[in-house]
């Protein structure tokens, strides 16, 4: 069999203060021993070459003097070299490794100093322990490595200052677009607003004086944007000395009805009146008219009806005089008066013509005393306003009124340059369905050309056509000349300046300026209270509507009449007022929003009226204002809820409770008023409290059902889900009436 494998234990023992006896070792047989002896130093005396023999026997009697007399002197000396020179070593081996951190080598893991920072005396006694251990190539690599990643650090450090950056500042900013110029990140600059008390976010809007703050508080240099002024082209126009008198700019205001575009069509000679809706002017429009003289005079109608109001505020901004008509026969009516607010607010002369002379019931001199509260004083009165009487229909007078104007033009003293660049205002914008948007323009100064590049409150485009009053198309059109023009890349706003500009690249970059420091249209946001946010019946309900008009004017004047109507329990919203006709994007818009389609004096395309009717979206159409206004009040008063009144038809009071098989308790009553009948509705009273409110079941009169009881008599009355009857209770029969509620 083979032997057994057995670990082999090594002992080493290492004594020099007790005397080795080998016997003891050779006795123990289950572990070997080996004895390795010290062989002292060689001491001053001894030869220095000895035989074997010699060696041994000297060995033996040494070991034999020093186990039977035991010279403690001797051993102490031998012990105090040793240790004297394993500290010089110790000494030497620590001044190396200082040396090594002197040159950014460092320690390794496990170095010989940590291991030799205790010395015993096995270490003393052996040569070799003291000897340094030699460093890894992989611990002199780590070093190295160590070593140049900070001295790249340090060059990094020392790479990266700070850098004062020098930031432009507009005049409204984001906390995103500022982070990006000062080259920080955007939370550092929420983190300071947060420390200030300001709560924001990476989309807030801060204005310039905000931004600049925080330019400096993060060292950098802060730039204000010197940008001009582009939303007002009347500081760019060239200050020419070349004027010339220009035509004056009269515009006709009065209420609606007095007459005011009959009195334009007999001083053109046209008939205007036949082409509008309702016999009322529901547009804004201008004309050029050349009197007998030779000389020309530029007419502005405006609407007279209540719901035009910005239009007649537009007209009277323009002009340089305003003709305020009054019916002799109606006298002096609320748009009267709001037409005179208006020429005082734009500090215009006015003229007053009193139309309808002709009629039997008319008395200019009534309209001149009811004037005089607003200041207007006739010659004749010993004032200064100037008066005609004259009729539209027999063209009476008109001459005089013409005089008039003139004599006011004289006295204005109207110039314009004809050679500068064209500035004017926009009067009405449409869409036409072959032209696209058209605008009419009135010249203030300058002469418009063909060709020339244009901007126009948030728009741009170039003049590809102009066309006067008469429809001719023109290639030229000096000041006090209103003319259409062709060519906007989307359609203006009435109201809105026009200038001309030298390039198509000014033109754009004016746009884009406007359009990003431009107002907001939006709504502004509402907050709600704890109130209005948790509870529907307190929040109004609405009625969506998409008003498209065939000009401006008109959205707009719907728009602001139909904002007016306002009630506590129903609101209008108009979810979008635009013009040109009704296409399938404001269909499908109505059908999201569940919205009401109004179109004023446009229609739909087929596309549009094909998908309206697949999706049964309500599409009105209307010609005339007020029946637009009497609509959505209509609507808004189908949206309310019913006044509800209760009609009590009679009472009866319960004398005695009566069980029946079949039917269950029966209140056997007397009607006190009135009339019992079956299937209405029914109160039980007790103790002046209401107990039940329900439905009469059936009736009883001597055992037969009946449908109808009279006063005075006796029945038994059942009702529905109830049979709780005690008695001297009341029982009321009542019905309810509805009746519509209108705003």
């Amino acid at each position: 069999m083979e032997e057994k494998k057995t670990k082999k234990k090594l002992t080493l023992t290492v004594s020099t203060t007790k005397p080795v006896n080998v016997s003891n070792y050779l006795s123990n047989k289950k572990t070997k021993s080996v004895i390795i002896e010290k062989t002292p130093s060689r001491r001053w005396g001894d030869k220095k070459f000895q035989t074997k023999e010699s060696n041994t026997n000297t060995n033996k009697s040494n070991d034999y003097s020093a186990a039977k007399k035991a010279p403690i002197n001797k051993t102490f000396d031998i012990r105090k070299k040793a240790e004297e020179k394993a500290t010089k070593r110790f000494k030497g081996s620590k001044e190396d490794v200082s040396q090594l951190k002197k040159g950014n080598l460092g320690k390794t893991k496990g170095s010989t100093v940590k291991r030799e920072a205790k010395l015993t005396l096995s270490k003393a006694l052996d040569d070799g322990a003291l000897d340094e251990k030699e460093r890894s190539l992989a611990s002199v690599k780590r070093a190295r490595l160590k070593e140049k990643k900070n001295l790249d650090f340090e060059n990094k450090k020392n790479a990266t200052k700070k850098v004062i950056h020098e930031v432009n500042i507009p005049d409204k900013i984001t906390i995103q677009e500022l982070s990006n110029r000062m080259a920080i990140q955007a939370s550092a600059i929420i983190k300071h607003l947060l420390g200030m008390g300001v709560v924001a976010t990476i989309n807030h809007t801060i204005d310039a004086d905000t931004a600049e703050y925080l330019v400096k508080e993060f060292d950098n240099q802060p730039v204000r944007e010197s940008k001009p002024d582009f939303s007002n082209p009347k500081l760019h126009k060239n200050e020419n000395l070349n004027l010339k008198t220009r035509s004056p700019i009269v515009t006709v205001m009065g209420h609606v009805d007095h007459g005011k575009t009959s009195l334009l069509d007999s001083l053109r000679k046209a008939n205007v009146v036949a082409g509008e809706h309702g016999g009322i002017t529901q547009h804004i429009g201008a004309y050029k008219i050349k009197t007998e003289s030779g000389k020309n005079v530029t007419f502005i109608d405006t609407p007279g009806h209540a719901a035009f109001t910005e239009m007649r505020a537009r007209g009277s901004k323009v002009t340089d005089i305003v003709v305020l008509v009054v019916a002799a026969d109606d006298g002096v009516k609320p748009q009267t008066v709001e037409a005179i607010k208006h020429a005082k607010a734009a500090k215009v002369p006015i003229i007053v013509a009193i139309n309808k002379c002709d009629l039997p019931g008319a008395d200019p001199q009534k309209i001149k005393n009811e004037l005089l509260q607003y200041e207007l004083i006739a010659e004749d009165l010993s004032g200064d306003t100037l008066f005609a009487e004259i009729s539209a229909t027999t063209k009476k007078n008109l001459n005089k009124l013409i005089e008039n104007i003139l004599l006011q033009t004289d006295l204005l003293d109207l110039k314009a340059d004809y050679e500068s660049t064209a500035i004017g205002s926009i009067l009405e914008s449409r869409i036409d369905k072959g032209k696209g948007p058209v605008s009419t323009v009135l010249v203030i100064n300058g002469s418009l050309k063909k060709g020339d590049f244009f901007v126009s409150g948030q728009t741009w485009g170039k003049i590809r056509a102009m066309i006067n009053d008469q429809g001719q198309n023109i290639d030229l059109a000096t000041p006090s000349t209103p003319v259409e023009i062709l060519g906007m890349n989307n359609s203006a706003f009435a109201g809105d300046d026009f200038a001309v500009v030298e390039s198509e690249k000014k033109a754009k970059e004016i746009n884009e300026y406007r359009i990003e420091h431009g107002e907001s249209k939006q709504a502004p946001l509402i907050s709600a209270n704890r109130d209005s946010a948790f509870s529907e019946d307190l929040a109004p309900k609405e009625l969506p509507i998409i008003i498209k008009s065939d000009v401006h004017g008109s959205s707009e004047a719907i728009k602001n009449a139909i904002e007016n109507i306002k009630h506590k329990e129903v609101l209008p919203k108009i979810i979008l007022s635009n013009i040109g006709v009704i296409t399938e994007t404001d269909v499908t818009l109505a059908k999201a929003s569940h919205a009401t389609l109004i179109g004023f004096n446009v229609r739909a395309n087929k596309e549009a009226k094909k998908l309206a009717e697949n999706h049964k979206i309500t599409v009105k159409f209307f010609n005339v204002i007020y029946e637009v206004i009497d609509f959505v009040n209509d609507a808004l008063s189908g949206m309310l809820k019913p006044d509800i009144k209760e009609e009590v038809i009679g009472s009866a009071e319960i004398k005695e409770i009566f069980k029946v098989s079949v039917v269950g308790k029966v209140a056997g009553s007397k009607v006190i008023s009135g009339e019992i009948m079956k299937n209405l509705n029914a109160k039980l009273i007790r103790d002046g409290n209401i107990v039940y409110t329900g439905a009469i079941d059936s009736i009883f009169r001597e055992k037969n059902a009946v449908k109808q009881v009279a006063a005075g008599v006796e029945c038994g009355i059942t009702l529905k889900n109830f049979a709780d009857f005690k008695e001297k209770d009341v029982i009321e029969v009542y019905k309810i009436i509805e009746t519509e509620r209108r705003i």
